[in-house]
C-alpha cells in the first residue's frame, strides 16, 4: 500500500456565519496551511452580512448576548489543546477565555452604568440609555494574536455591535479557528466576520465603506496607513479608535473604555404627571 498524503487544510473567510473562499481564488501559506488571500470585494460582502445581522444581535437582550459570549467561553477552553498546538502560548489562551467571559459579565451591567435618569431643573424625566454603534471595522493586533484579537471583538459584539475584523496577516491561524469555535457557539451568522490576508487591501475599502459606522485601527502599526484610513473615514463621520500605543500590555485589565466608545447615548425627555 502507498503511503497516504495528508489533507493541508484550507483555512477560509468567515463571513455571514459561513466559511467561503475568496472570490479572487488566492491564498498564502502559513505554517504549512493554507489562508485565504482576502479582496476588496470580501470585504464589502462581510460589510453586507455584518448589516444584515445589525438588527437581530442589537435587538437581542443583553443578557443573552452575555450568555452567548459565555458560550464562547464554553468552546474555547474545550479547543484550549488545539490553538496551544498553533503556537499560542497556554497563558495566553487562558486569557482570552477569562477575557470572554469578563466582557459577557459585563453585557446586562454597562447600562446601569453608562446609562440612567439625569438630575434636571423641571418636572421632566431626563433618561440616557446607550445603543450600539452599527458596524465597526476593525484591525485585530498582530500580537498577541489570540488575546489581541478576543480584546478587540469582545466589546464590541458585547454591545450590540457587529464586526468585520481584519486578522493579522503574519498570524491568521487563531483567527481562522476562532472563527470556527464562534461558528458553533450560537452566535448568529454575520455577528462576527472575518477577513484574512493584506490589511494593506481590505482595510482602506472598510474604511471608505459608506455603511461601516465605526473603525477600530488598533492593529495598524503604520502611522502613514493610520493616518490615510481617518481621512476615509471622516467621508461618512465614522468613529475612529487609533492604533494601540506601542508595547500595550494585553493581559492587563481592560477597562470599560473599548465598551463604551463603541456606544452612542439616547437621551429621552418626559414630562412628570402626565
Amino acid at each position: 500500500m502507498s503511503e497516504r498524503v495528508a489533507v493541508r487544510k484550507t483555512y477560509k473567510l468567515f463571513i455571514g456565519g459561513k466559511f467561503p473562499r475568496s472570490e479572487s481564488g488566492r491564498s498564502y501559506i502559513v505554517q504549512d496551511s493554507n489562508v485565504v488571500l482576502a479582496s476588496r470585494k470580501d470585504a464589502r460582502d462581510a460589510v453586507v452580512a455584518a448589516r444584515a445581522a445589525v438588527q437581530g444581535w442589537a435587538g437581542a437582550t443583553a443578557y443573552n448576548r452575555g450568555q452567548i459570549l459565555y458560550r464562547v467561553a464554553e468552546m474555547l477552553e474545550g479547543r484550549r489543546e488545539q490553538f496551544v498546538a498553533l503556537g499560542v502560548p497556554a497563558d495566553e489562551v487562558d486569557a482570552a477565555i477569562d477575557r470572554w467571559v469578563w466582557y459577557a459579565g459585563w453585557s446586562d451591567k454597562l447600562p446601569q452604568v453608562y446609562g440612567g435618569a439625569n438630575p434636571v431643573a423641571g418636572p421632566y424625566f431626563n433618561l440616557s440609555a446607550p445603543e450600539p454603534t452599527g458596524v465597526v471595522a476593525v484591525v485585530a493586533p498582530e500580537t498577541p494574536a489570540l488575546l489581541g484579537l478576543v480584546s478587540v471583538i469582545a466589546p464590541a459584539i458585547v454591545t450590540g455591535n457587529t464586526v468585520v475584523v481584519a486578522a493579522s496577516p503574519a498570524q491568521p491561524l487563531p483567527a481562522v479557528t476562532l472563527a470556527e469555535v464562534l461558528a458553533t457557539s450560537d452566535l448568529p451568522g454575520g455577528v462576527v466576520n472575518i477577513l484574512t490576508g493584506r490589511i494593506t487591501e481590505t482595510v482602506p475599502t472598510l474604511a471608505a465603506h459608506m455603511d461601516v459606522n465605526a473603525i477600530d485601527l488598533t492593529g495598524v502599526s503604520d502611522a502613514e496607513l493610520a493616518a490615510e484610513l481617518e481621512v476615509k473615514a471622516a467621508e461618512n463621520l465614522k468613529r475612529v479608535l487609533r492604533p494601540a500605543p506601542a508595547g500595550h500590555d494585553w493581559f492587563a485589565d481592560p477597562g470599560l473604555t473599548r465598551m463604551t466608545t463603541l456606544l452612542e447615548t439616547k437621551t429621552v425627555w418626559h414630562p412628570k404627571g402626565v
